[in-house]
């Protein structure tokens, strides 16, 4: 049975340390009262959690999943009592709005515990997580009367959250949405209509849960501008604002899934059921993107998730397992064969696995501050400047880190040998859980056109500008140290190669638009692992100053694997770079009969 560990150090690295986050986030409003010595606790607390609670049901959850008898859906056996006790416990609303009953802290530090709960029980986490983007969809676009009624039992986690887009015919084209909202005589609608794939739809965890459906008014604009968004209750509230009669809600089946089995994903239908109006009539994708980033961020944190807890079981495995002898002699004389972990090729993807998971890290967290920064910022050009690095990072994070969190839960696989296909070790479960979080929430792909199609053009291009001026004036500012050249001069080239890149692909795509989409895939990793080599320039930077004073080699491993960062994972650029300049006309030359 596989083991997890809550990687405190490292979180603590990157708040207190690589971002100074404790300072920056204590002078925003209402987070006066956020001081190292708190979010230490909740860290060191939440590991518990994840590691004591919720973790030893990961494994056991994958093998029972969820059963669907008579429309109900009962999730694996521990499952109700672990998210009993996660409530007690207040973790729902660490992040949420005092006034709907949260505590107000950072979404920094709901970030960090929710990695953590990502390695510790991915379908586990989706419940909370799922809820937790419905209630920044409502509180941001629903009217002050369902915000009061809804947001406080949602905070609390009594209630649970959903969003339902996809129909049968139709996934990622949102246009094509056919479910109907009918309006009724006391301003409520008439929802009906079919959805699919919808995470949390039916469960046992919670009294009452709360669908935001996406359907058409009559008489609605034909595709995405007709879209309205709808709140609709499994259970109507009755006068108590307790759950009362059901609603005309239903599930019809769940899905039989290669991972996230603990995760109940259904067919829900609607036959009328009474839905209420969130937002302006026909604005309803507008306001759904609400949830959709916020979901779109929590999905990447499932690839750093399952990388973490990979890679520390291989590792723990690779120390273990004696197979063959070290190419430069023998290195356990006292046993008949060698750890594997003398062996280079087991050191590549240990590795591989280790700088990309302390580089998403370092950048979910960045990411988290710069929303606390949109959110609360006093200066309107800091909130914009905020706001801009979180829409143009949020497609790299949803999919770069479900692609690596992939290719890395295999290669951690790998390391186990034939033992990593057998279920009792664990590793295939992380693969296939990992599989999932590079098609929902919007495949990469579509992450990958988000990228180059609107953030490279909006505000005429004003986010990728001012990432760009950013990394040109840290390189600025440090490319005189020398004890940093050989951090900051492969950084240097890779921003600038990016650069370049971006001004060709947008001339090309001038006269050809198919070179976006040909671009878009390698052309987001090239973005991402640019954005890495940057972070991984400042943690080297933190390390290079404390490494002589640090017993506990903390510090020098840091610097060990920010050059094997630099060294082996930064150059992929290079290869991609050229495949992009290639051009689309390699892909587009074929004729449709020749597939």
């Amino acid at each position: 049975m596989p083991s997890y560990k809550a990687p405190i150090r490292d979180l603590q690295f990157v708040f207190h340390e690589l971002l100074e986050a404790d300072e920056t986030l204590h002078n925003l409003p209402g987070f006066d009262e956020v001081s190292p010595d708190l979010v230490d606790a909740i860290l060191e607390e939440g590991g518990k959690i994840c590691e004591e609670l919720l973790h030893p049901l990961n494994q056991s959850g994958d093998q029972e999943g969820c059963q669907f008898n008579d429309g109900q859906v009962t999730t694996p056996k521990g499952f109700k009592e672990a998210y009993s006790t996660y409530i007690e416990g207040g973790w729902p609303s660490l992040a949420a709005d005092p006034e709907l009953g949260g505590q107000g802290l950072p979404e920094t530090v709901a970030f960090m515990m929710e990695e953590m709960l990502c390695s510790a029980n991915v379908s586990f986490s989706l419940y909370p997580g799922l809820t937790r983007g419905a209630i920044s969809a409502l509180n941001h676009h629903a009217s002050d009367e369902l915000k009061q009624q809804y947001l406080p039992k949602m905070v609390e986690g009594r209630w649970s959250g959903t969003m339902c887009l996809t129909e049968p015919h139709c996934g990622t084209d949102l246009g094509l949405v056919r479910t109907r909202a009918v309006p009724n005589e006391d301003g409520s609608y008439a929802i009906s209509g079919t959805k699919i794939f919808i995470t949390g739809g039916e469960h046992d965890l919670t009294e009452n849960i709360i669908h935001l459906v996406l359907a058409r008014l009559p008489d609605a604009p034909e595709g995405v501008r007709g879209i309205s968004l709808f709140l609709v209750p499994k259970r109507l509230p009755d006068a108590n604002n307790e759950p009362g009669e059901q609603n005309g809600v239903s599930c019809g089946s769940i899905e039989h899934k290669m991972g996230i089995k603990g995760s109940a994903t259904c067919v829900m239908n609607f036959d009328s059921a009474t839905g209420y109006l969130v937002g302006p009539e026909n604005k309803g994708l507008a306001c759904m993107f609400t949830m959709m980033n916020s979901e779109r961020l929590a999905i990447g944190m499932q690839g750093l998730g399952l990388g973490e807890v990979a890679y520390q079981n291989a590792v723990e495995y690779a120390r273990e397992r004696l197979q063959s002898r070290s190419a430069t002699g023998v290195k356990a004389p006292d046993k008949p064969a060698d750890p594997l972990l003398v062996h280079p090729d087991i050191r590549r993807m240990l590795l591989t696995t280790r700088a990309y998971n302390e580089g998403a890290r370092a950048l979910a967290t960045w990411t988290a501050m710069n929303i606390d920064l949109a959110h609360r910022h006093p200066d309107e050009q800091v909130r914009q400047e905020a706001d801009d690095y979180v829409a143009l990072i949020t497609p790299i994070i949803k999919a770069f880190f479900s692609d690596y969190g992939y290719e890395t839960t295999t290669l951690c696989q790998q390391v186990y040998g034939g033992h990593g296909y057998i279920q009792e070790w664990g590793m295939e479960q992380f693969v296939r859980d990992a599989r999932i979080a590079q098609i929902y929430e919007g495949t990469n792909g579509i992450q990958a056109l988000d990228l180059v199609r609107r953030k490279l053009y909006i505000n005429d291009g004003r986010l990728p500008k001012r990432f760009f001026s950013m990394l040109d004036n840290y390189i600025a500012e440090n490319g005189d140290n020398p004890s940093l050249a050989e951090f900051i001069n492969p950084l240097r080239d890779a921003n600038a190669l990016l650069q370049d890149l971006t001004s060709w692909l947008i001339a090309e795509s001038e006269q050809n638009p198919d070179e976006l989409g040909a671009a878009a895939t390698d052309y987001l990793r090239i973005f991402a692992l640019t954005t890495f080599a940057w972070l991984w320039a400042r943690m080297a930077a933190v390390a290079l100053e404390k490494v002589e004073s640090d017993s506990s080699g903390f510090y020098r491993t840091k610097l060990n694997t920010a050059r094997f960062f630099m060294g082996r994972l930064l150059p992929q650029i290079q290869g991609l770079n050229s495949g992009i300049r290639s051009g689309a006309g390699l892909m587009m030359a074929f004729d449709e009969s020749e597939f």
